[in-house]
């Protein structure tokens, strides 16, 4: 054998195993996902509902996997923190998000975002379900879902939000078109404007989240007619759902919570989700986690990976015609 003929032999035995093991320590290297902190963006302030679920998870997360730094990125209603994680880049392999209804009501009143919400992500679990609750003051004279109907029909009824674009703020204008009413909407800055004047009768109505009326709807301050989910709650065992308590006044399909899960840039490693999805279900279904949940009245989330997706992609197709029928694209 000439020297040239064994030294091509030897130059292409190496090619052959430098690439065996290049792909051999791509491997390795996904499946030490993850090999870095991983971060979790709350795309809304400290101290709401949304940031509290992130740091119980991050607290769980982290002891399954690696140290989980929540960092909140408030702004637009969550599009700000949505954008950037959508834009991807440096990081994004141990970047999640907390996404929440704001993901998909956020698409429907702003339609040229600069992201796609279901293609440019990818899904990893509905973790908690929070219903909303149609409350009325407690001296209000209607007692039944059917009773504020009627009412609404016959005369102009008023319904409080804590801001436009809101779940509260949807769930009311989702309950306005199936009813064929003519509410009223009056939205305040935060929960903790809107509160005070339902309590005080300054409005009819409204489709809080479970954790802000509980209280109120146990000291008999307000009254609870029906939970926005198709089951009702087990924390308010004597109260309807809508699609129970609205049978015969279009509410028969009527369905919303406030839900919250953990989504990823579309190009997060496929080892660092399976082992996500495993880690989540695993905290799911332990003891620390399930007496988390009854502090927010929640049930925890069922659906994982395309599952996720399906739903989210739904709820976007609901709030944009609930959006176009309320006059609230942007």
């Amino acid at each position: 054998m000439s020297s040239k003929i064994g030294f091509r032999l030897k130059r292409g035995a190496l090619c052959v195993v430098t690439a065996v093991s290049m792909a051999c320590g791509g491997v390795a290297q996904a499946d030490e996902w993850p090999d870095d902190n991983i971060r979790l963006v709350v795309p809304y302030s400290a101290g709401g509902t949304t940031d509290l679920l992130s740091r119980k998870v991050a607290d769980l997360l982290q002891r399954e996997l690696t140290t989980v730094v929540v960092e909140n990125r408030p702004g637009a209603g969550s599009t700000v923190a949505t954008g950037q994680l959508a834009r991807g880049g440096r990081g994004s392999d141990h970047m999640l998000l907390m996404a929440s209804p704001g993901h998909t009501i956020g698409a429907s009143l702003y339609p040229n975002l600069r992201y796609d919400p279901v293609a440019d992500f990818a899904f990893i679990r509905n973790v908690i379900n929070i219903p909303n609750v149609m409350v009325v003051p407690g001296n209000s004279p209607y007692n039944t879902v059917a009773e504020f109907v009627e009412a609404a029909r016959a005369k102009q009824l008023s319904f409080s939000s804590p801001g436009i674009g809101s779940s509260v703020h949807m769930s009311g204008e989702l309950f306005k078109n199936l009813t064929q009413t003519q509410l009223i909407h009056v939205p305040f800055r935060g929960s903790g404007e809107a509160l005070p004047a339902l309590l005080a009768g300054d409005v009819d109505v409204a489709f809080e989240n479970m954790p802000t009326v509980y209280p109120h709807i146990q000291s008999g301050k307000l009254k609870a007619l029906a939970v926005t989910t198709p089951q009702e709650s087990e924390f308010l065992p004597d109260v309807p759902s809508m699609q129970q308590a609205g049978a015969g006044y279009g509410l028969e399909n009527y369905e919303t919570s406030a839900w919250f899960g953990l989504i990823a840039h579309k190009s997060f490693p496929e080892a660092g989700l399976e082992k996500l999805e495993s880690a989540l279900a695993k905290i799911m279904s332990g003891e620390d986690f399930q007496n988390f949940l009854p502090q927010f009245g929640a049930v925890a989330g069922e659906e994982v990976g395309d599952d996720f997706r399906t739903m989210v992609d739904n709820e976007v197709a609901k709030w944009s015609e609930v959006a176009e029928q309320a006059n609230l694209k942007r």
